[in-house]
């Protein structure tokens, strides 16, 4: 006899935030429901993470937005769709509008699409999250810009062509609807919100190593 596999239990996003481990080595994510868990980047992935944050402080102090448009060491962003929620790789916040997010202070939830510049994810194993669930979900909030960047050619064929090969997508609002760009190689990347980011995905993919 064949034993029923038993459903994963449902958590409504508020549940999902009391449930969070405090100090955990991994974070969580939910999807409709279903909380997933998502280990820390590491190796490459975690180095690419960490030099794009270096790369776009430098930015946004030549623009004159240091203080102001800041990257959180963690966050939550709550999107419309009901019982989810996603902790993206990078996340560059207006310091200028923060003051409506009720939920920031005491349990660092992002809810608003205009406390949000820009939303990174660096693909990893779970790529279709990346392409999919989370291209729809901040298209729907509103969030001006997300980058998607496959530094390991890890998504569809569709996506990043046939070979696959490396890329990187600047995904811009545009009448409700993302635009996604992607560039490869040595052509530099177009940036609505960050137009002196001059790196090439070429660069990008070599903070990986």
């Amino acid at each position: 006899m064949t034993q029923a596999k038993a459903e994963p239990k449902l958590y409504s996003f508020d549940q999902f935030i009391s449930w969070y481990p405090e100090n955990s080595e991994v974070r969580y994510e939910l999807y409709d429901g279903v909380i997933i868990e998502m280990p820390k980047p590491k190796g490459k992935h975690s180095n690419l993470t960490g030099s794009l944050i270096e790369q776009l402080l430098i930015v946004i102090r030549q623009i004159g937005k240091g203080g102001i448009w800041t990257i959180p060491r963690e966050s939550i962003v709550k999107p419309k769709r009901q019982n989810s929620g996603y902790e993206p790789d990078i996340i560059v916040l207006n310091q200028d509008v923060m003051g409506a997010e009720s939920r920031w202070e005491s349990e660092s939830i992002i809810q608003n699409p205009d406390s949000v510049k820009l939303i990174v994810e660096v693909v990893s194993t779970n790529w279709r999250d990346d392409y999919y669930n989370k291209l729809r979900d901040y298209e729907e909030m509103g969030i001006e810009e997300y980058w998607i960047i496959d530094y390991a050619a890890l998504g569809a064929r569709k996506f990043i062509g046939n070979p696959k090969q490396p890329t990187f997508f600047v995904c811009s609002l545009v009448d409700d609807e993302y635009q996604m760009t992607p560039f490869t190689g040595n052509t530099p990347i177009v940036s609505p919100t960050f137009p002196q980011f001059k790196l090439s995905p070429q660069h990008i993919f070599k903070l990986a190593l």
